[in-house]
């Protein structure tokens, strides 16, 4: 394990690869153009937003993913990335700074260019528990069993001590920061009981 541990992070000291930066709040735009006035490859992703002024609404761009910025370095060069003002961290998985594939990084790049109106939403993972916040369901909690497909999910609502699963779409739900499966053994025999109903 530690032999992999030294191949993976030699690579990725000598080889560029992308990377998220996490920053202080409100700081991705200054970061990113620090990062770039020190030569740093870096994309901050934006998206053009109505906001209301006193007397107005103006169009202004906003960070699609608040608090991230990525860069593009070879590892042995992340001491200027991380000694930037306003960077908090450079983003791990593990304990490894995680690498984001090259394609990921372009669809970002394409879906935020050329579309006029992009809706960042909850990244939505079965075991997580959900709030329903509009339609006729709306203020129920429940855990996500299971994404069916990329427009719906499926929901079980515990709020009546009843095991019922309701197909509601994603835009109607919030993830609630709160740890509701506390074991992968839990989480399985819930989604089993689950699929057995259906």
């Amino acid at each position: 394990m530690q032999n992999l541990s030294k191949s993976i992070f030699g690579e990725l000291n000598e080889t560029p690869y992308w990377y998220a930066i996490s920053t202080r709040a409100r700081h991705e735009k200054k970061v990113n153009q620090r990062l770039l006035e020190k030569q740093i490859q870096s994309y901050l992703p934006v998206q053009k937003t109505h906001r209301k002024w006193s007397d107005r609404y103006k169009l202004v761009e906003e960070p699609l993913f608040s608090c991230y910025v990525f860069v593009r370095i070879a590892l042995k060069d992340r001491l200027p990335v991380l000694q930037t003002d306003g960077v908090v961290r450079l983003v791990t998985f593990n304990g490894i700074p995680a690498t984001i594939p090259e394609e990921q990084l372009n669809a970002i790049r394409t879906v935020s260019e050329k579309m006029e109106q992009v809706q960042k939403i909850d990244y939505l993972t079965p075991g997580k528990k959900v709030e329903v916040v509009q339609g006729d369901l709306k203020g129920l909690q429940g855990i996500l069993v299971a994404v069916k497909n990329s427009h719906r999910l499926v929901l079980q609502i515990d709020s009546i001590k009843q095991a019922i699963a309701v197909d509601i779409d994603y835009r109607d739900v919030r993830v609630i920061n709160e740890p509701v499966v506390d074991s992968a053994i839990k989480y399985d025999r819930l989604a089993k009981k689950f699929y057995r109903q259906l």
